[in-house]
């Protein structure tokens, strides 16, 4: 299986009133198609930047970026993304949210009803489509986020921390929720969708990922990639075993190391 993300050699440096702020240096990276990457590092190193090159959202100063084989230059149209608050708009029906993708794209909404219906069925918010987002928890926003991103059917997520502004317990269950749907919401070929994840959570990382890449403090370099080999599907049990806190130790490790 070949890579579907590829970074080689990737940078960026900013402009600013005080002069040039290096983000990013020499970023090389593959992610294979169908593939969960979660990128974990302290705040700053540049890992919602990365995300943004990805996306075609900021043209990296640096180095070469592709996407199923093609390079980066601008926004690319087949990618969902999904941030750390879920920003829907409180005007709309939660159903309207959702399809809210289509309508920028230029498409029939209409056309999009019955997958729009099916997702927030999927994410157990069937029974929410015609009620407003402050009638929803913040959970039940974040599903409804994440429908919105898989509206179009996307190859790709990148998913900024999308779950740091929830309490415990409700992160706990969307991890399960967001590993449930990854297996479930295939994309039309019926490959698993390629996602990457930015998290502080190191226990996060290694619930979700396939591989876990550990990042320096600014400028953000890649210190560090592990695979992580626990079996699937993953339970809340799986959090509880010996294999778990050995890997959630090997990242901490690499985080520290300077």
């Amino acid at each position: 299986m070949g890579d579907f993300i590829t970074l080689a050699g990737v940078g960026m440096t900013y402009a600013t009133a005080s002069g040039p702020v290096e983000a990013l240096r020499d970023i090389t990276l593959g992610v294979r198609r169908g593939e969960l990457v979660a990128l974990v590092g302290p705040s700053g190193c540049g890992k919602s930047t990365l995300l943004r090159i990805v996306a075609g959202l900021r043209r990296a100063t640096l180095g070469v970026v592709t996407v199923d084989g093609r390079p980066v230059s601008r926004p690319i149209p087949e990618v969902g993304m999904v941030f750390q608050a879920p920003v829907l708009l409180k005007w709309r029906r939660v159903l309207d949210n959702v399809l809210l993708p289509a309508e920028l794209a230029g498409r029939d909404p209409s056309a999009h009803r019955g997958r729009a219906h099916a997702l927030l069925e999927l994410v157990g918010l069937g029974e929410f489509a015609a009620k407003y987002p402050t009638e929803l928890s913040g959970g039940m926003q974040q599903r409804a986020s994440l429908c919105r991103a898989l509206l179009l059917d996307p190859p790709l997520l990148l998913m900024d921390e999308p779950f740091g502004a929830l309490d415990a317990m409700t992160r706990d269950e969307m991890n399960l929720e967001l590993l449930r749907v990854w297996g479930e919401a295939r994309t039309g070929n019926g490959a698993r969708k390629t996602i990457l994840f930015v998290t502080h959570s190191i226990s996060e990382a290694v619930f979700l990922a396939d591989r876990v890449v550990v990042m320096t403090p600014r400028p953000g370099r890649i210190a560090k990639v592990l695979d992580v080999p626990l079996p699937r599907p993953r339970t809340v049990e799986t959090r509880a075993t010996a294999d778990f806190g050995a890997l959630s130790l090997k990242i901490y490790e690499a985080l520290i190391a300077r």
